[in-house]
């Protein structure tokens, strides 16, 4: 019999021998059984609530291709904590002609599918509800939920025993006078991108030392993201602003946004970088310029368009050839590239006009080599990257 073996741990905190502890099990396992193993497959600290997970995709192509009929793991578990996956691996495993054995619960079978997938799903569901638990405890002590924001640095000590006390947080002096500067800087006009533009230009390294962007600076209003809508920087600790959930069809994480009435509010006033008359002009300022939206003229022709702008065949597959940088609309009638715009740190201006982007919708048959742009590279910058 051809076998393959899976193994899984789903956490950083997790050894990575772990890996191997379950391998090693497997081997024996199935060497007392005289099977012949023709592969392992493993995913290293990757949650099992999710099959997208490469060792577990890669296993399940192999299955479909005839390499081996016994799939061999520790647990169920192992394989998948998701009760509609489980079930879903183990119909292809079925069609395939694999059977699935595990040292925990033997030959599974939907017995096994029914009830421990149930009893899986239950685990991690009270595994969630435990984690936020303990992170509304902490936040309620002043400490920080999970994160880090820009202008604060990570405590690191350790309780008597030696273990690890989280949460604490301390300002960084040199970011918490770049959030200043851009408090400041906001309330005398500037714009998000001109901000973005002018700290790229000085050198200032943004969040986790990357470039500044307008998004990172205005972020969205009303999920609290972005350096000016941080009430961190106003000595407030808020929590459960929005929760996350997969999405089944991608198994992607998505946000929602809780009702008000669920955040959980601190006040942490030695986490203060702002002052309150500063912050008040900076909101001020973002209401009248949404205010100064709410009532453009709707009978514009072009109010749809600024209101929400148009998607085309190629909207976030276009690259720029000179630094690799994604294309979006730069006015009504270009696209260019974003890369170069708003950091204002590329040597280089691409643009194309927006009828080649209209004419991609009927041209399906042509190959993609043929569609031709327009690009202006300084002889600075980075070389074209290879077609796509």
């Amino acid at each position: 019999m051809k076998v393959a073996l899976y193994a899984r741990y789903s956490s950083e905190n997790q050894r990575d021998a772990s890996i191997e502890d379950q391998l090693r099990l497997c081997r024996l396992h199935a060497e007392k059984q005289g099977w012949t193993i023709v592969d392992s497959y493993t995913d290293r600290a990757i949650s099992g609530a999710s099959l997208l997970r490469p060792g577990i995709q890669e296993l399940i192509q192999d299955a479909t291709r005839g390499r081996f009929t016994i799939v061999l793991a520790e647990a169920m578990d192992r394989l998948s904590r998701d009760q509609e996956d489980i079930a879903g691996l183990f119909k292809r495993m079925t069609f395939s002609g694999v059977r699935i054995i595990t040292l925990s619960e033997g030959d599974v079978t939907h017995l096994h599918i029914g009830l421990k997938g149930t009893m899986n799903a239950l685990f991690l569901k009270d595994l969630a509800e435990k984690v936020r638990r303990g992170l509304r405890g902490r936040v309620e002590d002043g400490k920080s939920g999970g994160g880090n924001a820009y202008g604060y640095d990570v405590v690191r000590q350790f309780d008597a025993r030696g273990e690890r006390i989280r949460g604490d947080r301390t300002i960084n002096d040199e970011e918490a006078r770049t959030v200043r500067r851009i408090f400041t800087d906001y309330t005398r006009g500037k714009s998000s991108r001109t901000i973005a533009m002018e700290l790229n230009r000085d050198g200032v390294p943004g969040p986790q030392g990357r470039e500044w962007g307008p998004s990172t600076i205005h972020g969205n209003r009303e999920r609290g993201t972005g350096i000016l809508n941080n009430e961190m920087y106003v000595g407030r600790l808020v929590w459960n602003r929005q929760r996350f959930i997969k999405d089944p069809d991608t198994g992607k994480r998505v946000s929602r946004l809780n009702p008000e009435s669920e955040w959980v509010i601190q006040e942490v006033p030695e986490l203060r970088i702002v002052d309150q008359e500063l912050w008040d002009a900076v909101k001020a300022r973002q209401a009248s310029v949404s205010a100064s939206r709410d009532t453009r003229d709707t009978s514009s022709p072009d109010h749809f368009r600024e209101k929400r702008r148009p998607r085309y065949l190629f909207s976030g597959l276009s690259k720029c050839g000179c630094c690799g940088g994604g294309y979006s609309m730069i006015s009504g009638t270009l696209l260019g590239c974003s890369a170069a715009r708003p950091r204002a740190t590329r040597a280089h201006a691409t643009t194309a006009p927006i009828s080649v982007a209209r004419s991609w919708s009927g041209a399906s048959s042509m190959p993609c080599a043929t569609i031709s742009w327009t690009r202006t590279c300084s002889p600075n910058s980075a070389p074209p990257s290879p077609p796509r």
